[in-house]
């Protein structure tokens, strides 16, 4: 998967081999917001253009343009790993979710 990156949002960028274009899709949002571009340059002048267009909707509908997120979200494991992890987080004196926190953050480098 590629991405790529305006002002503080993130699309997703696949090639549309009916199009033969790029097409990026703006991830986070409340709606949704794509744009296509023949090659690199194009694609990222087409991103600011959705991007400010998606932005002035939601000004003007009084929108917020992020999707909020609660913080909390299921996670269905294997048995073994959960065992797994749970003995982890018991040695190292955290509870399961820290635990799990750390390792979601070193993943997505945050």
């Amino acid at each position: 998967m590629s991405v790529m990156t305006v002002g503080g949002y993130i699309a997703r960028i696949d090639y549309d081999p009916e199009t033969d274009m790029f097409r990026g899709e703006i991830l986070g949002l409340h709606g949704g917001a794509d744009f296509y571009g023949k090659n690199p340059k194009e694609l990222r002048q087409e991103f600011k253009q959705s991007l400010a267009v998606y932005l002035a909707v939601c000004h003007e509908k009084g929108i917020e343009p992020r999707r909020n997120y609660s913080g909390k979200f299921n996670l269905r494991i294997p048995p073994e790993l959960h065992e797994r992890l749970a003995i982890a987080a018991q040695a190292e004196g955290k509870s399961i979710n820290a635990l799990a926190a750390e390792a979601l953050a070193s993943r997505l480098a945050v």
